[in-house]
């Protein structure tokens, strides 16, 4: 802050909203490799203990009256679970553990990510193209599993007009391999834009004249991130959930 204050003196603002996003290693140096603990590394397993704390302890006891931790477990569970039966059917309850897991990651880690301090995984493409790649390829190699070459029809459009039908199995075929990339691209933009934006505004808070109204912006801002965070994570998992249901019923 006292760097941005002297170059807001100087006649320009000195802050980098993007230096936030940069991953460094936990115990100092400049190399970083595949095991080398990060703060990104922290932070996803920071995410995972909240999870755990959340859906195991907060519901270890069962109580009939519920505890606060109960109930948003119990909520959270209800909520992914009505999401997965009301989109893939009776069929696709069985793939609910791996959509609660995606939603409960994704919702812990933006939360987390809104800590002062913290750091946002989620905003990181590697983390967000993992996630999404993983749905991509379990839907692909469950779809042959379960339906063989049947899954094919997915990108046949059986009730157009027959000259129409190659285009638009090739318009289909571009479309199934472009998720993966639109999947990553939506979470991870959206909550770096936020942060980049917060941190925008804080910058200006240096300046005298205009510190009151970058507050407010700032706060306008942060309870915007927090709808965000909550959104984005449930748009991944609907998402998720619609292209579970190609591969459970591909003529569908």
């Amino acid at each position: 802050m006292a760097s941005e204050a002297h170059g807001a003196e100087e006649g320009g603002l000195v802050f980098h909203p993007m230096d936030q996003f940069i991953i460094k290693p936990l115990f100092g140096g400049d190399t970083i490799a595949w095991y080398t603990p990060t703060n990104a590394s922290l932070w996803m397993a920071l995410a995972v203990l909240a999870i755990i704390g959340l859906l195991v302890l907060g519901s270890s006891k069962r109580a009939i009256v519920p505890t606060r931790m109960q109930s948003i477990a119990e909520l959270a569970y209800g909520f992914i679970y009505k999401m997965v039966e009301d989109i893939c059917g009776k069929d696709g309850v069985k793939y609910f553990p791996y959509v609660m897991t995606l939603f409960m990651f994704i919702v812990c880690a933006n939360f987390l990510g809104l800590l002062p301090l913290s750091f946002t995984t989620t905003s990181h493409f590697a983390v967000t193209t993992v996630l999404a790649l993983a749905v991509f390829l379990t839907v692909t190699i469950l779809g042959f599993v379960l339906n063989g070459t049947k899954f094919l029809g997915l990108f046949w459009v059986s009730s157009a007009p027959l000259a129409l039908r190659p285009v638009l199995a090739i318009i289909e075929l571009i479309s199934y391999f472009v998720r993966p990339v639109s999947h990553s691209i939506r979470l991870a933009g959206n909550v770096m834009a936020g942060h980049a934006v917060i941190k925008v505004f804080a910058g200006f808070a240096a300046i005298t004249v205009i510190s009151p109204v970058s507050v407010l912006a700032i706060t306008a801002m942060y309870g915007l991130e927090v709808l965000v965070a909550f959104i984005q994570a449930y748009v991944f998992t609907i998402l998720t959930c619609v292209y579970l249901k190609d591969a459970l019923h591909p003529s569908h």
